[in-house]
């Protein structure tokens, strides 16, 4: 073990053994911060402080996994989201920035489709970590939020970061529209898995070989929960109502073609994310 006297020269030891490995250097310094259990500028202004040898043991243990591919945030067990912190582990897929634009898109669309409706009905169909139920709740906190999974580890994960947010969730465990059959919605998102199996030999093997594949891929082609959802809605919304979901950004003609058989009448849109790839479909449904 390298016998490191300050957190500097230990950040510069990680991020060229990062390198060497074929990982973002970045990552040494979110790792050394979360061993310091401080932030960015509590980082900088400790740099030449001297870190313990426990410190530094832990430091070169998260390291490592990270080099052999273990991904940040399941060796730190967090991640922000919304400017939240969320607790994340291989039971749930880690929160992506696209998914806050989905959920800055769904805000925006509710006061022009509500107006100043308070009590919605909003449901997060396959919630994982709980990141978008949760921040529906707190960023609209006179709705009651429902949030389905289908993975009882998931929905654990999700209820515990409910707790730490101190946001009120219905949590129920189950497979798509079946646990909220028996009332009407108003606001339906989801971000479900939509990664075609064929697709895998291109995909990163950190994403691989730690992310639940049950949250990952989907069969036909990545689009059959689309398609079961589209199927099963009609009967589930009141009007009027918005349903949104993240999609792969090859799914956008396929998605939308299975919310327009469904629900004729419904101004459909596909909404690019921050890289310009087709991400989001909102489906609006009027009177």
């Amino acid at each position: 073990m390298m016998k490191h006297k300050t957190n500097y020269e230990a950040l510069q030891w990680a991020s060229s053994f990062l390198l060497e490995h074929g990982r973002d250097e970045n990552a040494a310094r979110l790792l050394l911060q979360n061993v310091l259990k401080t932030n960015y500028s509590g980082l900088m202004m400790r740099m030449h402080d001297e870190i313990t040898s426990e410190q530094l043991m832990q430091f070169e243990l998260y390291v490592k996994q990270h080099a052999e591919g273990k991904p940040v945030q399941y060796i730190t067990g967090v991640e922000e989201f919304y400017g939240r912190t969320y607790q994340v582990d291989e039971s749930v897929l880690i929160p992506r920035p696209e998914t806050e634009e989905l959920i800055e898109g769904t805000l925006k669309r509710i006061q022009t489709l509500f107006g100043d409706k308070k009590e919605l009905n909003i449901v997060d169909i396959g919630t994982g970590s709980g990141a978008i139920g949760i921040t529906m709740k707190l960023e609209y906190p006179t709705a009651n939020v429902t949030a389905t999974d289908i993975s009882e580890a998931a929905l654990q994960t999700a209820k515990k970061n409910a707790k730490l947010l101190n946001a009120e969730i219905d949590f129920r465990l189950g497979d798509l529209t079946e646990p909220i059959r028996k009332q009407k919605w108003d606001v339906v998102l989801s971000n479900p898995p939509y990664i075609a199996f064929q697709e895998a030999e291109e995909m990163s093997e950190v994403v691989l070989a730690h992310e639940p594949h049950n949250a990952l891929f989907a069969e036909e082609d990545g689009l059959i929960l689309y398609r079961k959802l589209a199927e099963n809605l009609p009967n589930l919304l009141n009007k009027p109502a918005l349903i949104g979901v993240e999609i792969g950004y090859t799914q956008a003609v396929a998605v939308a073609n299975f919310f327009k058989n469904s629900f004729p009448q419904a101004k459909i849109e596909i909404v690019k994310d921050i890289n310009k790839k087709n991400r989001m479909i909102f489906c609006e449904i009027h009177e």
